[in-house]
């Protein structure tokens, strides 16, 4: 099973942006983790501080499941909602702090309507949790 574990803007940071909210793991070095967790799930990652590029990767379909962090673009991103919509398979939208205790515009989510589930507020765990629910 392969899931594509996608980050939208600044998620490349993780580790040192603002790590009383986002922790001080990178996200290379939890992936590495996770990847030792589950041997026979083939988890690809991709991050983009670029939305078109995010739509593009998701529109190659060539992956079973999806965990998606869109960051900033979760509160505003019509157009990745969009491409969300039209992809009929398995998703979970993740965000590392708990959005709703944030700064009132971080409380909406677009994107989230178009996915099975969301995750919030469980740190990088939410990562975990996501594929443990895809499989």
């Amino acid at each position: 099973m392969k899931i594509l574990i996608i980050n939208g803007p600044n998620l490349n940071l993780l580790g040192t942006r603002e790590p009383e909210i986002y922790g001080t793991v990178s996200m290379e070095g939890y992936l590495d983790g996770l990847r030792c967790e589950f041997p026979s799930l083939e988890l690809e990652y991709y991050q983009s501080n670029i939305e078109g590029e995010m739509i593009n990767c998701l529109q190659k379909d060539d992956f079973d499941a999806l965990v998606i962090n869109p960051g900033a673009y979760t509160h505003y991103s019509y157009a990745i909602a969009d491409c969300l919509k039209n992809i009929n398979k398995p998703k979970i939208e993740v965000h590392i702090s708990n959005i709703y205790k944030r700064e009132e515009f971080r409380q909406k989510s677009v994107t989230a309507a178009h996915t099975d589930a969301v995750l919030s507020g469980f740190g990088m765990d939410g990562y975990r949790l996501a594929v443990l629910s895809l499989i």
